[in-house]
């Protein structure tokens, strides 16, 4: 059996793309496998928010669009034909910590603007379209292609949570049991954390980011989970602006607002600018996390891992993310 942990690599510098998503219940079933043989792991039927689906049999191509579909398959040692490259890595279409599992290079797919045309070409049998917008036409002109696994009950507008994800993934690709080992081993990694980092639980922390619209924090997304895996907890001041949310998982900050981000702990990024436009910002500078030491700014390979969700990303995350906050907090 691979180990997760063996999938974190170093860190180089990269670009980051602007979604979201985030994770359920440890004890929430993702899908009804009782019907299948121990074997197979088939028939199972995936409960998803547009109703329930069957997969009868094990599906020989693939084809992932999500959010962390492609990285998930290749966790289980699937390999898809095509993919969508979210996170605009280039190549093969996933971060350092999935690079090398692929035997041949999957046909990157589009994204939001994605062409039918070539997933029908690819002859699949599946389609994972499992964290993404949640588009009833998407979903009915992919369903039209191959059967689509689509977004978790409740989890359109790329709310799928990420341990769910990994269920509905794992069931679809009959392996429910390595989802369960995939989640235990993410859990222990933070388990360790915490366990030598108890003062942190109870601090509070902003996610925050700068676009070339503006600055925004999140809130319920993959990376206020993490942060709040190691003990941290929400800023209420961003939580408490969640009723302004466009998406259901960031608010917009004004420039003049700057101070709203301000928390024990700060962690924020750049999408789409250079780091500098964060750094050498004059009212970010004032803010009293960031003049005290207590704000990260991450790029790169740590800033996507952290934004991911996915179990490698996430062991990738601790790995690579976990210091700069020690050197931060402590």
């Amino acid at each position: 059996m691979r180990s997760l942990r063996g999938l974190a690599v170093v860190a180089v510098v990269g670009a980051l793309a602007l979604t979201a998503c985030s994770s359920p219940a440890a004890d929430e079933p993702a899908a009804d496998s009782s019907a299948g043989s121990a074997d197979s792991g088939y028939p199972v039927t995936i409960p998803t928010n547009f109703g329930d689906v069957t997969i009868d049999e094990k599906p020989e191509r693939v084809v992932a669009l999500g959010w962390g579909d492609a990285e998930l398959a290749l966790a289980f040692d699937v390999q898809p034909v095509g993919a969508a490259d979210w996170l605009a890595f280039g190549g093969e279409g996933v971060g350092p910590w999935s690079e090398g599992l692929y035997d041949e290079a999957p046909e990157i797919l589009g994204t939001l603007e994605l062409s039918y045309e070539a997933v029908a070409a690819l002859e699949p049998d599946l389609i994972l379209d499992v964290r993404g917008a949640g588009d009833a036409e998407r979903y009915e002109r992919l369903s039209s292609i191959a059967t689509t696994v689509g977004v978790s009950e409740g989890g359109e507008g790329y709310k799928t949570r990420p341990d769910e994800q990994v269920r509905m993934v794992g069931a679809a690709l009959g392996q429910p049991e390595r989802a369960e080992e995939m989640l235990a081993e993410v859990d222990a990694a933070f388990a360790e954390v915490t366990e030598a980092h108890p003062e942190w639980a109870g601090k509070t922390f902003t996610a925050a980011t700068r676009t070339s619209e503006g600055w925004g924090a999140y809130f319920d997304d993959a990376r206020s989970l993490f942060l709040e895996d190691l003990g941290f907890v929400p800023n209420e001041t961003i939580t408490d602006l969640s009723d302004t949310s466009e998406n259901g998982w960031s608010v917009k900050i004004s420039p003049e607002q700057l101070d709203l981000l301000d928390a024990d702990l700060i962690v924020a990024f750049p999408i789409w600018i250079e780091t500098t436009e964060i750094t050498e910002d004059a009212g970010w500078q004032q803010i009293p996390a960031v003049e005290d030491g207590r704000a990260v700014v991450i790029d790169g390979n740590v800033s996507q891992s952290f934004s991911l969700g996915t179990p490698a990303s996430k062991l990738y995350a601790i790995e690579n993310l976990v210091p700069l906050l020690e050197d931060a907090i402590d």
